[in-house]
């Protein structure tokens, strides 16, 4: 649109409702350091009221038309979002648009919502098993604003002036940062009249890829101390971007190794040994580059075996790549869950929104399930060799003792060790 907005929409004529979104691109590797967590922030001051709204009045106007509202922020994107019957998208459009654009901040709503956020920060304070994942995130981007957490810092959310907050508003919800996404029994064109009548975006430009400090690979140790029942440990490194080719073989190497009941590490921490409840390996993509991690949480007793199995995991990968029956299954449960997956509307308005806001190229369904299909196991031990390299790994963890966790993971250098003579030639055999 001429203002810079986009509007993209997917008919889905077999439903009776309608999933809206409004995306902006910023998030928390936009903020400087003194504002560490105002995207966020922002985020849940957009339910405070607006020019004509109360914060009353909004969760009333949701609940009349029966929709599912809520928002989200990201390291790279902002997001409200509702569910809603098909006959009340206008004025759920016109409701959100006010609350995206317009959001009055009044001073005793923004002080009310400080405490939630600092609760919602101490809350996540208390769950290790999520807080070290940002602990490992720190550790594999350094000094890099990829490395800082969403939720910001206490600190700033207890101190930050409404001026600024709004100052921050008005330069990053702009119209070339603006996506209109929606999915559903909808018309395309009703979508966009209503963006033209409702949405006055102010002009600006385009927030791409920030300034940041130069990235630095290098491999960090970080640990946390506190008094827990389990070691809540990380291992993880530098991914890929979102539009690198090499995904559809990512999402196949995690998993084989990771990401599923049948893959490696379930089956040999959990499912053989009873080390863990929770035991897996994910992967996260950004605009300029990504991460890789494995998660396992275990008892003091239980530290070294578990990082010893996940060294010779790693080790295995490297040297013998992956099985034919590994790849056949693995690509058929990533097949699987982006099907099943993109039944609902809110995950097709999702894939949307995100396809335009960062640049990813918006393929077909079919298009999807043939790039994974088309994945083999070359590229599988390809990118494992390269993103699972365990000389290039950082270790995070959360746990009672530091000591004890630096001499579990010696058992990781051990396993590899073993698992490199293991598959070494013999001598006098043939190489």
């Amino acid at each position: 649109m001429p203002d810079g907005l986009r509007v993209i929409t997917e008919v889905v004529p077999s439903v009776r409702s309608v999933a809206l979104g409004l995306w902006v691109r910023t998030g928390s590797r936009d903020e400087p350091p003194a504002q560490a967590g105002v995207s966020h922030f922002l985020e849940h001051l957009l339910f405070k009221g607006t020019e004509r709204h109360s914060a009353i009045e909004i969760s009333e106007l949701f609940d009349s038309m029966g929709a599912a509202a809520n928002a989200a922020t990201s390291k790279e994107s902002t997001q409200l979002h509702a569910r809603l019957l098909d006959e009340h998208t206008e004025e759920a459009f016109d409701l959100l648009a006010e609350m995206m654009l317009r959001p009055s901040l009044p001073e005793g709503e923004v002080d009310s919502e400080r405490e939630v956020v600092l609760e919602e920060i101490a809350m996540y304070e208390d769950e290790p098993q999520d807080r070290v994942h940002d602990v490992l995130a720190a550790a594999v981007h350094g000094d890099h604003p990829l490395g800082r957490r969403v939720l910001g810092d206490a600190q700033v959310i207890g101190s930050i002036p409404v001026a600024e907050i709004m100052s921050y508003h008005d330069a990053r919800y702009t119209g070339p940062n603006l996506v209109i996404a929606a999915a559903g029994h909808l018309e395309h064109e009703q979508i966009v009249e209503l963006a033209q009548g409702q949405l006055s975006p102010p002009a600006g430009e385009p927030n791409g890829v920030p300034g940041a400090a130069a990235y630095d690979p290098a491999p960090r140790f970080a640990f946390q101390v506190k008094e827990t029942e389990q070691y809540h440990i990380c291992f993880g490194g530098p991914g890929i971007s979102r539009s690198d080719e090499r995904r559809f073989a990512l999402g196949v190497l995690d998993a084989i190794f990771g990401g599923s009941i049948s893959s490696r590490l379930f089956r040999e921490v959990r499912e053989k040994r009873g080390l863990a409840y929770s035991v897996g390996s994910y992967s996260e993509q950004y605009v300029d580059g990504g991460l890789v991690g494995m998660y396992v949480g275990t008892r003091e007793e239980n530290v070294r075996e578990a990082c010893e199995i996940i060294g010779r995991e790693l080790g295995t990968l490297r040297d013998h790549g992956v099985s034919a029956g590994e790849l056949e299954r693995a690509k058929e449960h990533v097949k699987g869950r982006l099907v099943l997956g993109l039944e609902a509307t809110g995950a097709r308005m999702s894939r949307l929104a995100r396809a335009i806001l960062f640049g990813v190229p918006l393929l077909s369904l079919d298009e999807l399930l043939e790039r994974i299909e088309q994945v083999s196991a070359g590229d599988v031990a390809e990118l494992a060799t390269s993103l699972y390299d365990p000389e290039g790994l950082s270790t995070a963890c959360i746990g009672p003792d530091e000591g004890h966790f630096r001499e579990a993971t010696a058992a990781v250098s051990e396993a590899l060790a073993s698992t490199a003579a293991s598959s070494s030639p013999t001598p006098g055999a043939a190489g």
